[in-house]
């Protein structure tokens, strides 16, 4: 790892650093592996389990190769990042960190990436984690210890039965809480993959059983609808949601509602039924009509997060 410390990192109460590829590996036809080091990542922390907690990358314009500068950054670097011409300030998008590895300078980010989703354009992510060698550089930002930064969103309360659902965007953050959860931890998983091949193990209690879906050519989310419906007794045929009842950018939690919506804020409850919900918009909206209008589950009791819509292009 040939990264150095960057001088400006004090100046801000997140981690804005560039980082190194130190380690590339194809884990299967739809997701790449990539380990991030630089020495700033000995800053990082949260307060408690990382959970799912989310980072995000500064991706180098794929024609271009421009890139934003962490020099210097204050706490205006965002407006300033956002007012430059994508060509040369590059991408941002989100990921879920997998693991984190070695300590002090030597901290690495795991961080599992999507190389594609059928029948939609590539975007620059899935363009860069496809060509993504040992030794290029992105900037990246993530908590510092000691500092708030949010970014997580799994909160269930004490003893809840887990329903975690997903596409293959979720696969890396339901599988990273998989792995962080007590040996106590009761519930099931739900993974929807493109293919069989993409089928990972992953470590978990075992009182929570992982279902893997393989799509194999079939309509994404359709297999991963039904199989949830099932598992919750829910009678009845698929729900059918118009375009025009998706909003792009559903996010609703205990804590935050993209549509306004007033919000428990709370997840101190015992027991019950906690659902971790996350992938394409229209696939996460019909469930969430089932849990939340069918089933009654509370507000605090639920986590939908549409992390990608079809069609839409993502904003950086």
């Amino acid at each position: 790892m040939t990264v150095t410390a960057s001088s400006n990192q004090a100046a801000l109460p997140m981690l804005f650093t560039e980082v190194e590829v130190v380690a590339v590996e194809r884990l299967s036809p739809t997701f790449v592996r990539v380990e991030l080091g630089s020495p700033d990542l000995a800053d990082f922390g949260v307060d408690g389990p990382r959970w799912d907690q989310r980072i995000k990358l500064v991706l180098p314009d794929p024609e271009t190769g421009g890139l934003t500068s962490t020099e210097g950054a204050d706490d205006t670097w965002f407006s300033t990042w956002l007012e430059r011409p994508a060509a040369e300030r590059g991408h941002m998008r989100t990921y879920t960190i997998r693991d984190v590895r070695g300590s002090g300078p030597q901290t690495t980010f795991v961080v599992d990436m999507v190389l594609h989703l059928e029948g939609d354009l590539v975007g620059p992510g899935s363009l860069w984690a496809s060509r993504a060698s040992v030794g290029d550089r992105i900037a990246l930002l993530a908590p510092r210890r000691g500092y708030p930064y949010g970014g997580i969103e799994f909160t269930p309360g004490p003893g809840a039965d887990l329903l975690l659902v997903g596409d293959e965007t979720a696969v890396p953050a339901v599988c990273a809480v998989l792995e962080q959860l007590p040996d106590e931890a009761t519930g099931t998983a739900f993974l929807e993959v493109p293919v069989a091949a993409d089928v990972q193990d992953v470590r978990r209690p075992a009182g929570v059983e992982v279902v893997w879906l393989a799509r194999e050519g079939d309509e994404l989310g359709i297999g991963l609808h039904d199989a949830v419906v099932a598992h919750l007794g829910i009678p009845g045929a698929h729900v059918d949601v118009t375009p025009d009842e998706v909003d792009p950018d559903l996010w609703e939690t205990p804590f935050y509602s993209s549509s306004g919506e007033d919000l428990p804020g709370d997840v101190t409850g015992v027991g019950g039924t906690y659902a971790w919900i996350a992938g394409e918009s229209k696939v996460v909206t019909g469930l969430r009509r089932h849990l939340v209008t069918e089933l009654g589950f509370d507000r605090s009791q639920v986590a939908f997060m549409g992390y990608w819509r079809r069609g839409v292009a993502m904003r950086s």
